[in-house]
């Protein structure tokens, strides 16, 4: 899923996120990919996990690329 060049909270925002929770992406997933998404800084270190990390990493790009590989976990 791409998004416009905005980034603000957009369609392609609520859209994303709704897909998300509708696949049963992990939470810190979903929390990680806002945050990229809007430009937020990174949690701090030792709130950081794997799913967050992944998360932020496609916000940043506008992406879900990973969102797969925190389905149900």
């Amino acid at each position: 899923m791409q998004h416009t060049a905005s980034y603000n909270m957009d369609g392609a925002y609520y859209e994303t996120v709704g897909h998300l929770e509708k696949l049963g992406i992990d939470q810190d997933y979903i929390q990680g990919w806002v945050g990229g998404y809007l430009g937020n800084p990174e949690r701090e270190e030792q709130r950081v996990t794997d799913a967050y990390k992944a998360g932020y990493e496609d916000g940043q790009g506008g992406i879900t690329d990973k969102a797969l590989d925190w389905q149900g976990s």
